[in-house]
């Protein structure tokens, strides 16, 4: 299929053990980067967001600062890719992300795959949360994630960065689009929200080999990793619309 080659994409965990409060990892920032360029996900304890740009791990905490991650910090859920840019468009003018949303669905060769995603350029605002650091015991993270302060950027350049997922991935990933955001100084950014292109450019880089590391903890193996809430779930945590 056109714009279809092999590419791997690597993640460690699942997002249905972030649901459940399974927030302690077992994989380093340093093995992560090992198996991809490019890439989210959060660090022990929901202690921020991630994400990696040019080989680079960010943290983006809950006031919105940026700053690089420990090698040896570690992650309870990650997903990365060595990012090849196959597919580009220029994204138009003045589309929030539920027009872009679309729009990148054009441009996808088939919906059954997975994408990782990079949109580059100036935006007349961005939209975005963050995760804050958590205490044993754990809540569920439909909880932790009940007083995450929304912040907005305006006039800003930067990179929102992530993956497309397919709907038959859920509890796996997040299916549709799983986005941060980070500025071009790498001091500022968030789990993204929403947004409003200004210009940009958009590249797909197109996923066809799941790498799915699982956890050997107690906690996981005594996880409920498929709850009948499983989509509401998914929806307040990583949508909060």
């Amino acid at each position: 299929m056109k714009g279809i080659v092999r590419h791997t994409i690597f993640q460690n965990s699942l997002m249905s053990g972030l649901l459940d409060g399974i927030y302690d990892g077992e994989m380093t920032i340093g093995e992560i980067l090992g198996n991809g360029n490019f890439g989210l996900g959060t660090f022990d304890a929901l202690d921020g967001e991630m994400i990696i740009i040019d080989g680079v791990c960010y943290r983006l905490r809950g006031d919105g600062t940026a700053s690089v991650a420990d090698l040896d910090d570690r992650s309870p859920f990650a997903v990365a890719t060595n990012f090849v840019p196959r597919i580009t468009a220029a994204a138009p003018k003045g589309m929030r992300r539920s027009e872009l949303s679309a729009f990148i669905d054009e441009m996808e060769p088939s919906a059954n795959y997975m994408y990782a995603v990079r949109i580059i350029g100036l935006f007349d605002e961005v939209v975005t949360r963050t995760v804050t650091k958590q205490e044993k015991p754990y809540r569920p993270m439909t909880e932790a994630v009940g007083d995450d302060a929304e912040l907005h950027f305006t006039d800003v350049s930067g990179i929102i960065g992530g993956f497309r997922t397919p709907i038959y991935e859920k509890g796996i990933g997040v299916p549709g689009c799983h986005v941060h955001f980070i500025d071009d100084a790498r001091s500022t950014g968030g789990h993204v929200l929403d947004y409003t292109v200004r210009e940009a450019t958009i590249e797909l880089c197109p996923g066809t080999n799941l790498d799915l590391r699982l956890p050997l903890s107690k906690e996981f193996a005594r996880g409920n990793l498929a709850p009948e809430d499983l989509d509401s779930q998914i929806h307040s945590t990583e949508v909060k619309s």
